[in-house]
């Protein structure tokens, strides 16, 4: 059977125990590293699970599952993934390719950035569409998430914004070439996030969000220094959260009072945080 099993945000002992008695069982024990990243070296997933753990990157997925499904209907095969395996990616590609072959499969849940994100203080129904914010380079500024994060905020929803991450990428010229060599990984930063939404604005002009409008910069979600900063699109382009993996929450007008009252204390400055508020939801803080 092909097993994909959650890990959960942070570290080795966050997978559930129903997945750390697969992984153990498991004949071969993949990690997928290209969607997210644990905080965590891969020798301490090895020493924790008592197995090997064999690396399965972008091209290994994309291009070459056959191999990490070889002998996956006579054995037992595991593919572990950052999170829940159908939270902030899904890897159907993969179950399709085996359920073509006949191999059985079964997943093994876990938290993930789409529920954890919940510890920043605001409830989850409020949450409307997840968008991804990828890095601008001078040649290529895609602009998609706009007009999901309009469409939200027209409905007064918040907006869960992930950020991309740059891991054994190549350089155009590389490709074109043929070399397989990787550019050092990269992790976008809130600060990068915020700043390329303000660029958008400014360019679109169509008032789904304004340098005052409040959010939440999250980094480490699910680690014990995970961290919360509260403050405007323009404060938050200017904050330092410290070492990756950042995500970036955009308040909805529908904001509750007790949502405000959770996350006022995140605040880089309170009275500017409250001014914000009283700007952007017509509402006098508490």
């Amino acid at each position: 059977m092909l097993y994909l099993v959650g890990l959960g945000l942070s570290n080795e002992k966050d997978i559930t125990v129903a997945g750390l008695e697969i992984v153990k069982k498991c004949a071969r024990v993949y990690l997928e590293a290209y969607t997210s990243i644990l905080m965590i070296d891969k020798a301490k997933l090895e020493e924790f699970y008592g197995r090997e753990v064999i690396i399965a990157d972008r091209e290994m997925v994309e291009s070459s599952s056959d191999e990490i499904l070889s002998g996956a209907g006579s054995t037992d095969v595991a593919f572990l993934v950052v999170g829940d395996p159908f939270g902030a990616t899904t890897h159907t590609d993969l179950l399709l390719r085996a359920r073509e072959l006949a191999i059985p499969f079964r997943t093994i849940h876990n938290a993930s950035i789409m529920n954890a994100i919940g510890a920043c203080g605001l409830q989850l129904y409020n949450f409307g569409q997840t968008v991804s914010m990828v890095f601008f380079t001078e040649n290529w500024r895609p602009a998609s998430f706009y007009d999901r994060i309009k469409e939200n905020r027209d409905v007064g929803l918040h907006t869960l914004v992930l950020l991309d991450i740059k891991v054994k990428e190549q350089s155009l010229e590389n490709m074109a070439r043929g070399r397989r060599v990787y550019e050092p990984p990269r992790y976008m930063t809130v600060a990068q996030c915020a700043q390329q939404m303000l660029e958008i604005e400014e360019e679109k002009g169509e008032a789904a969000y304004s340098p005052t409008t409040l959010a939440i910069g999250v980094s480490r979600l699910g680690s014990e220094d995970q961290q919360f900063v509260a403050g405007t699109l323009k404060q938050l382009s200017e904050a330092d959260l410290g070492p990756p993996l950042h995500s970036l929450v955009l308040l909805g007008k529908r904001v509750h009072e007790l949502e405000i009252d959770y996350i006022r204390p995140f605040a880089v400055d309170v009275e500017e945080f409250n001014r914000a508020y009283e700007l952007e939801h017509g509402k006098k803080a508490a």
